[in-house]
């Protein structure tokens, strides 16, 4: 048992850092954070909705880190404290009170808080990417970035005692420079003399402001207000030793530049009351833009083949006869890596088994929400009309060329081309024939969703002037985030040299579907052009990319299935702007009726539907045509 007459004060400091370490567990952040407007509808194999989004949403950037180091200071101190010898060694070192303090902005600052401990860059940043494990550029940090973005929060803990060192020793160069002047010889001699009064703390709030020029608020390009909270300084000292005029000629000359100096900790008992919480009711835009994934899904025989009756039968209609799976094993042997994109078809499989598990799983998530029927429900809830007037679906050339390269290889069945095919009719086909050839052999009536024909936008990327308007076409309030997703994706896309994909000699359109509609000879999935990488994140393609950033432009919700590029782009908005652009004031005067607010979703995850037809055991065409 240790001694409390022993270094009390780490005692205290011990007590409240297991009181933060404890607290952070169970921090509340979903009140604090922005969150960006993703609806995720997609499921797991429970058939409950998938959290995946909503877990990362409700993490605050940096939250983690400043636990951690708490967990590291409050291990040290256990550590000093809990040795019998303790009481004879002069007192511990620790970063404990600067985390206390840290932490007491967090539940102080007003919400959303957007990141914890980000470091801004110092300079303007190059337009080259940096190579990994090249060193990072300094930059400038901030404890808190509060309120949206528009409230940057640093503690700084230096003492009395600290700034009367730094004047002394200004006094000292200052002596020196009399003496040098004395002498004559003060244009020969150089003086370490500062020209004006300064200090650290003063460089301090230097940096803070020209950093947060640097890093206006999107999209209002509004500045930070910089706010310093000196939590040990104290220009009323009494005891002489620790007074000195200059401390307080410090504190104003922060607010003359423009800092919001704050002094002392904060009061315990002041925390600010929680402000009512509004429940996010997020619904898609009447016009919806669709990725490549999205064009897969919409011709898969998961997605209009009637439904199996058990999950046992789930599996069994995924199960390939024998000579298919002898003739998948034969081409696993000898054919070289799948062309990207192919992913987007159909499930990542190692074998047979696994590539038929994950279709009957798919299968499943059918049965338990039908993907159609999904998109109808939500659609009609924002129509005012029950036949969905007003509804369109868009998508990009390079998403649709890719779809029916995809799709009219070897890898789609009959049925799958001929939806494919109809998705993208050629001029001179009437659309009465378009709408037939997609329905038929369908479980779902033709009636339930105007699919076609699926517009598209012209050009590859939207012109630099397009940007988000501030309401959707059914009056709901727009995000900030459609214009964080469209910078980010004008960002990325900027970065590639290579981004002209769209443009490749090899791709078909509208007018090619009939020539290209039979394909089922040569080897067609090797003749699908891999899609290209973009430069700044490999986890994100050119054409994923140009999808998201049409919709955001457009301030229309974006479709799709691909988990795994929602995530990355979100990372990288996230690493450019900071946050999500929400903040709290905003939907608290916006047209929130009762608790509940309105918002247009930017994006919208469902779960994946590949091309599965060649996968069935009933089917009956030669292995020459199997995926």
């Amino acid at each position: 048992m240790t001694s409390q007459r022993a270094h009390p004060e780490l005692h205290a400091l011990r007590d409240q850092l297991r009181e933060i370490f404890n607290a952070m567990a169970t921090f509340g952040s979903a009140a604090f954070a922005a969150k960006p407007p993703i609806l995720d509808t997609s499921m797991n194999l429970g058939g409950d909705s998938c959290e995946e989004f909503h877990a990362h949403q409700d993490a605050i950037h940096g939250m983690r880190a400043l636990r951690e180091a708490v967990k590291r200071d409050l291990d040290v101190l256990e550590k000093f404290l809990n040795d019998p010898k303790c009481a004879s060694r002069p007192p511990l070192s620790t970063n404990a009170p600067y985390l206390v303090s840290v932490w007491n902005e967090v539940l102080h600052a007003p919400p959303p808080i957007v990141t914890i401990w980000r470091t801004f860059p110092d300079a303007p940043q190059p337009s080259s990417i940096p190579r990994r494990g090249s060193r990072k550029p300094p930059g400038v940090k901030v404890d808190v970035v509060a309120d949206g973005g528009k409230r940057w929060i640093r503690v700084n803990t230096t003492k009395n005692s600290r700034l009367l060192s730094e004047f002394r020793e200004l006094d000292s160069y200052l002596t020196g420079s009399e003496d040098e002047l004395s002498e004559g010889d003060e244009e020969t001699r150089p003086s370490l003399a500062p020209k004006e009064f300064d200090n650290s703390i003063l460089r301090m709030g230097r940096s803070l402001l020209e950093a947060a020029q640097r890093n206006p608020i999107a999209p209002s390009g509004d500045i930070p207000t910089v706010v310093l909270r000196l939590t040990r300084l104290n220009p009323d000292a009494s005891d002489p030793k620790e007074s000195d005029p200059r401390i307080l000629q410090t504190i104003q000359q922060l607010r003359d530049m423009g800092v919001t100096a704050e002094l002392g900790e904060r009061d315990p008992q002041q925390l600010p009351q929680p402000s009512r919480t509004l429940q996010r009711r997020l619904e898609p835009t009447l016009r919806v833009n669709l990725d490549l994934s999205i064009l897969i899904a919409l011709v898969s025989d998961i997605t209009h083949s009637p439904l199996p009756e058990s999950p046992a039968e789930a599996e069994a209609r995924y199960v390939p006869p024998p000579q298919h799976r002898e003739w998948k094993r034969k081409r696993l042997e000898t054919s070289k890596r799948p062309a990207e994109g192919i992913e987007e078809a159909r499930p990542q499989d190692n074998g047979i088994g696994e590539h038929s598990r994950a279709l009957a799983n798919q299968a499943l998530q059918e049965m338990a929400r039908g993907l159609l029927h999904e998109l109808r429900d939500r659609l009609a809830a924002v129509s005012s009309s029950p036949t969905l007037e007003g509804v369109e679906f868009w998508t990009t050339p390079e998403a649709r060329d890719r779809c029916l390269k995809i799709v009219l290889s070897k890898i789609g069945g009959p049925n799958e081309k001929r939806r494919a095919a109809a998705l993208f009719p050629s001029p001179n086909t009437p659309l009465s024939e378009a709408e037939a050839a997609y329905w038929a052999d369908s479980r779902h009536p033709a009636s339930l969703l105007p699919l076609v024909p699926i517009r598209i936008f012209d050009p590859a990327t939207p012109p630099h002037d397009l940007v988000p308007p501030p309401l959707s076409e059914s009056g709901h309030l727009l995000s900030p985030f459609f214009s964080l997703l469209a910078r980010t994706c004008r960002n990325i896309l900027a970065q590639d040299a290579t981004s002209s994909t769209a443009s490749s000699p090899g791709r078909m359109n509208g007018n090619d579907v009939d020539a290209h509609a039979d394909a089922s000879s040569g080897d067609a999935e090797d003749e699908i052009e891999r899609a290209t990488v973009t430069k700044a994140n490999p986890r994100l393609t050119v054409h994923t990319v140009q999808s998201m950033l049409w919709g955001a432009a457009r301030g229309w919700t974006t479709l799709t299935a691909n988990k795994s590029s929602v995530k990355a782009i979100l990372r990288d908005i996230r690493a450019a702007e900071g946050g999500y652009g929400w903040s709290e004031e905003q939907i608290l005067s916006s047209e929130a009726t009762g608790d509940a607010l309105d918002e247009a979703a930017a994006i919208w995850v469902v779960d994946p539907r590949s091309l599965a037809e060649g996968m069935r055991s009933d089917y009956d065409e030669g292995p020459a045509v199997f995926p």
